[in-house]
């Protein structure tokens, strides 16, 4: 049986934990600005799942993006992860 989550097998394969600050202009308003925030599992430096979100807003939103502001981190870094000689099953 595998229980391993595919958010764990994704920070393994290196992705990190990405958070967006999405700025943008409401569209009945242009002169105000409407915060989102966006957060993924993502690949530094080129964030292409990131990439592919604000492709799709532009493409297909009304909401003009103002400006994004990108957080990222490793949350698995290769010296903290090792391999198990064992394991024990407590039932």
């Amino acid at each position: 049986m595998n229980r391993v989550s595919q958010d764990f097998r994704r920070q393994l394969d290196g992705y990190g934990l990405t958070t967006a600050q999405i700025l943008y202009r409401l569209p009945d308003h242009p002169h105000l600005l409407q915060t989102f925030v966006w957060q993924e599992y993502d690949l530094f430096p080129k964030f292409p799942t990131l990439s592919r979100f604000l492709d799709f807003w532009t493409r297909e939103l009304t909401g003009p993006l103002y400006s994004v502001t990108v957080a990222h981190a490793r949350l698995i870094k290769p010296s903290e992860f090792r391999a198990v000689n064992g394991e024990y099953l407590l039932n």
